[in-house]
């Protein structure tokens, strides 16, 4: 059993960290981080001062932070944990952000004489306490046969995809999807829901044909019944929006329909709606339509 650094214990990394210590390994964080859950402390997680002492203290260092500007912070601030590392320890970065920040912070961690891997993830706050997160891995394989063992512990499709930053890109290609997917099926149900048809029903019928997804299935269902505590929240979708169409402007590539589909998030936003699920985006079509589905 190993000494596990955990740094961002909020709805996914609470979870994810207490995988860690039913499977018998020791959980470290720093006062730096959320306030830990009363499951973590009773589950007999350390607190410590600093970024740099958790990183001093354990083999290998976890981040699940909202975005990079923190995850720069917590790596490289004056106590952070690039200041405890040395050969030998391995900083997994499992937040989501920009890959091309994530290359420039593995060459920092690497020239310290320790590993890098980036492991965004995916399915939300359900499949954090389910331990059946998809993991998008980029770094060495040894690094990530390495890593390997713990991600077991808290996710079940776990892809090496390439080097440092790699992952990034996947999860970043992975939230472009999913929201063109919510922005398809919200469209589909107001569309019917406002040609008379009963929205449950005609989500029914699709699920039996080739429009069948897993976002028509458990989102469809929220617009249907009108649910949007978060899962996963319409600001962290935007964060993730605005990495894709950021890289793919340093890239020369045209995202014409994840722009939309932002601008969408953005009007929910704009309404007050910032916090709500993801699911949520049908508002912003429905205020269009002046119709609720229902």
């Amino acid at each position: 059993m190993a000494n596990i650094g955990f740094i961002g214990l909020g709805i996914m990394g609470a979870p994810m960290a207490r995988h860690l210590q039913q499977a018998g390994h020791t959980v470290i964080t720093s006062k730096h981080s959320t306030a830990p859950r009363r499951e973590l402390v009773e589950g007999g997680l350390q607190v410590i001062d600093t970024p740099k002492a958790v990183a001093e203290a354990a083999e290998t260092i976890i981040l699940m932070l909202p975005d990079t500007p923190q995850v720069q912070d917590v790596l490289f601030s004056e106590n952070g944990v690039a200041k405890g590392l040395s050969a030998g320890k391995l900083v997994i970065d499992m937040s989501s952000i920009s890959p091309i920040e994530t290359k420039e912070f593995a060459k920092k961690v690497r020239a310290t004489g320790a590993e890098y891997v980036d492991a965004p993830v995916s399915g939300g706050e359900v499949g954090a306490k389910n331990a059946s997160l998809s993991i998008m891995a980029g770094g060495s394989q040894e690094s990530f046969d390495r890593a390997l063992p713990l991600f077991q512990l808290m996710g079940k499709n776990i892809t090496l995809v390439g080097d440092c930053g790699d992952g990034q890109v996947t999860k970043v290609a992975n939230q472009i999807i999913v929201a063109l997917t919510i922005e398809a099926v919200s469209e589909a149900l107001v569309f019917a829901s406002k040609a008379g048809a009963d929205p449950a029903r005609v989500r029914a019928a699709l699920m039996g044909g080739f429009a069948s997804s897993r976002i028509l299935e458990v989102h469809g269902e929220r617009m249907v019944k009108r649910t949007f505590d978060p899962g996963f929240r319409i600001s962290l979708h935007q964060k993730d929006l605005n990495l894709a169409l950021q890289g793919a402007k340093a890239i020369g590539v045209a995202l014409p329909n994840t722009a939309s589909t932002q601008e969408l998030f953005n009007q929910c936003a704009a309404h007050g709606e910032a916090g709500l699920d993801h699911s949520g985006l049908v508002k912003a079509l429905e205020r269009m339509a002046n119709h609720a589905v229902a």
